[in-house]
């Protein structure tokens, strides 16, 4: 740089300690949210399939839920574990650009302890 003055733009980025552990902990969650989608479309294969070999009236049987409900829940179940598989990745995204950390409204820093709780939280506490 020839004029001999520059401008730096303040760095937004974890300390390398925290990038390292943060890293593990997305890997983690990233790990669970896979397992628990292998796990909810097996179950919802099962649900199906049981629907078609069963010829009972699970509409009418006051003693259990419905196959209908079972299939909605597990689906619904299935929908939020891929929704936190992105959610995760976006925050992986976010690490790698040096803005994992900083509040996407207020520009603040969010606090360790809620990156600890919900490491793809894109806000702080107070604009939650």
């Amino acid at each position: 740089m020839g004029s001999g003055s520059f401008h730096v733009e303040p760095d937004m980025t974890l300390p390398e300690p925290g990038v390292a552990s943060a890293r593990e902990r997305i890997a983690s969650e990233r790990a669970d949210a896979a397992h628990r989608i292998d796990f909810l479309t097996a179950r919802l294969a099962d649900i199906v399939e049981g629907s078609h070999l069963s010829t009972d009236d699970d509409e009418h049987d006051p003693e259990g839920s419905t196959v209908a409900f079972e299939r909605a829940q597990t689906s619904s179940l299935l929908d939020d574990a891929r929704r936190d598989l992105d959610e995760l990745a976006a925050a992986e995204r976010r690490l790698d650009a040096g803005t994992y950390g900083v509040c996407e409204k207020c520009g603040r820093p969010i606090g360790p302890e809620r990156l600890d709780a919900l490491p793809a939280a894109r806000r702080c506490i107070d604009c939650a």
